[in-house]
């Protein structure tokens, strides 16, 4: 029994000495009635699989912040890359370069230890989204996250 005892206090040591060495900052992303964005797909599975696709990217994000630091966006409006046009056996994204960049509106705020560090409200678009490739699903959209989140969190 001893012998347990001890090698399960050894592994919750482990397991919190690797918690804390990896700590980051946290963030608490909120999708402001989807259903009315502009474009975030047709149907609710299609929104849900958009918003579940980018909140995992801005969770990843998030781990860049400062230990103890709370980013809190309010997502008001979003406009997917491409237009959706109907082909003969389902729709399909067709990404012209032209008026179809992507956009998203939002709200955001900053904290850590209940003090606003930073807050605000953005339009993010990427009118020059075809100058590169984005294989990955939502990457035009990713990219342009990542721009306006390292130019206002991380950098100094």
């Amino acid at each position: 029994m001893r012998k347990n005892r001890s090698a399960f206090i050894g592994a919750a040591a482990v397991l919190m000495a690797c918690t804390s060495a990896h700590a980051a900052g946290a963030v608490d992303v909120r999708w402001i009635e989807p259903e009315t964005f502009s474009d975030a797909g047709r149907s609710e599975a299609d929104r849900s699989r958009v918003m579940q696709t980018l909140d995992t990217h801005i969770n990843r994000l998030a781990r860049s912040l400062p230990t103890g630091q709370t980013l809190t966006l309010d997502v008001t409006d979003l406009n997917l890359a491409g237009e959706i046009v109907p082909a003969s056996w389902r729709d399909v994204r067709v990404l012209r370069g032209g008026a179809d960049w992507p956009q998203m509106s939002l709200r955001y705020t900053l904290q850590s230890e209940g003090r606003t560090l930073k807050s605000g409200e953005v339009r993010l678009s990427d009118m020059h989204y075809t100058f590169t490739t984005r294989p990955d699903e939502l990457g035009y959209e990713k990219r342009m996250i990542d721009r306006w989140f390292k130019s206002e969190f991380l950098t100094p």
